[in-house]
């Protein structure tokens, strides 16, 4: 079955007073970070509960053991007054977790689960073995901890269950291939992404308008893992793609060459591509973009870049 043919399970809405489970599946963050952006959090309504191995610290660079830190995600899942789990940072570490995650606990109790860059690999898992919408978005100590790390747009539109809105030239959307394309969002940090290929945990990307980011790739690195999708098939029916914004990746003087790499990379791809979103990996504001959800990506108007979320990304 095709992802574009999947049903996927959508988790209720987070809506004011909701409560937050705040785990690390990672790497282990700073304290004061975390504290941060808990704070902030709860000043927008929110109600947080902090993992027991959120601050695991260990071994090497990880926030606890990959059992330990199983062991908070599932509790997460588990937990019936838990809307809705929120990752504190990125790292190195959410792949050690996939051989182990049990697809009936978080089917049985499908939330919201929310993180980037490193947990693209739990993306990819929750998408493929759960059928469950997750949210590439903010984390805690990463971007809420930041002033003006959190775009509240785009997080009130994906968890409040707007639908018809759209990202734009505002929110960094530029073209580089015009066209128009429909399918499910789907993606995340390509490191990850491709680092996932020749493995059962491998992104299911059929019927997709994919995107893509990451940080500190240089331009011949992402030829390179462009090359690697390619070569593995999983562009094939990929029917447009959209680019984060590559500051975190290339500096100024280097953006051309960048822009030029991709293209290159994506040689024959006749779907429409942007680039420049700002999600993920980004200095100001970061986008929050549910993954699974049916969208459109219009670049047919070089001046008016869309891509519009066709359907709501929660229940109730």
């Amino acid at each position: 079955m095709s992802v574009f043919e999947q049903t996927f399970i959508k988790p209720r809405a987070l809506r004011s007073g909701a409560t937050l489970a705040v785990i690390s599946p990672a790497s282990t963050p700073k304290r004061e970070l975390v504290e941060r952006g808990i704070a902030e959090l709860e000043a927008a309504g929110y109600r947080t509960r902090l993992g027991k191995y959120a601050f695991g610290g260990g071994p090497l660079y990880y926030a606890g053991t990959w059992a330990e830190r199983l062991e908070d995600i599932h509790a997460a899942f588990a937990d019936d007054s838990v809307d809705g789990i929120i990752c504190t940072r990125g790292g190195w570490g959410s792949a050690e977790l996939l051989p182990h995650l049990n697809a009936d606990l978080i089917r049985s109790n499908p939330k919201a689960f929310i993180g980037y860059s490193d947990h693209s690999s739990l993306h990819c898992w929750l998408q493929n073995e759960a059928n469950l919408t997750s949210f590439y978005g903010p984390m805690v100590a990463a971007d809420f901890a930041r002033e003006g790390g959190v775009d509240p747009a785009s997080w009130r539109n994906t968890f409040e269950g707007a639908s018809g809105w759209s990202l734009d030239s505002e929110d960094g959307l530029r073209v580089l291939q015009p066209g128009v394309a429909d399918g499910r969002l789907l993606g995340g940090c390509i490191s990850i992404l491709a680092a996932g290929l020749g493995t059962p945990f491998a992104p299911r990307l059929t019927g997709s308008v994919l995107f893509l980011e990451d940080i500190g790739t240089k331009p011949y690195q992402w030829d390179r893992m462009l090359l690697h999708l390619r070569y593995s098939g999983r562009l094939e029916d990929v029917r447009g793609i959209v680019f984060g914004d590559m500051t975190q990746c290339a500096d100024l003087e280097e953006q051309d060459l960048l822009e030029r790499a991709i293209l290159h990379g994506l040689r024959g791809f006749q779907g429409p591509v942007a680039i420049g979103l700002r999600c993920g990996h980004v200095d100001g504001a970061n986008r929050t973009l549910p993954l699974g959800v049916q969208v459109q990506l219009d670049l047919t108007d070089g001046k008016n870049p869309r891509l519009t979320f066709l359907e709501a990304a929660v229940s109730g």
